[in-house]
């Protein structure tokens, strides 16, 4: 079974920084494709960074240079480093895993970005 548990949200003012965690249920799917995806109240969730099992990374536009997708393979966990955040980055966040070519999402975590 395919399970992720986010964590690290919160409420920060704009300009502020947060990190996510995500734990995957199983050691060895911290070396798959894995990815952030938020969804922002009434729009579809959007794809936010990938990392590959190969270590290559990709943001959508919207979050390069303020946003870092890394992951710590010793401890299993895949992180979100957010910078510089702004109102338009309010959403939940949710973690990713592409196994046998299903893509597999946690619960999310809410992020809040206001003044």
């Amino acid at each position: 079974q395919v399970q992720l548990v986010e964590s690290g949200g919160g409420s920060v003012q704009p300009g502020g920084s947060l990190r996510l965690s995500c734990a995957p249920s199983r050691s060895t799917f911290i070396l798959y494709d894995m990815g952030w995806y938020r969804q922002a109240p009434g729009k579809q969730r959007e794809l936010v960074a990938t990392i590959t099992s190969g270590g290559n990374t990709n943001y959508v536009d919207s979050v390069k240079d303020r946003f870092t997708i890394s992951r710590d393979i010793s401890k299993r966990l895949m992180y979100l480093q957010m910078n510089s955040l702004k109102p338009e980055d309010t959403a939940v966040y949710y973690c990713s895993v592409v196994v046998a070519g299903n893509t597999y999402w946690g619960q999310g975590t809410q992020v809040t970005v206001s003044a």
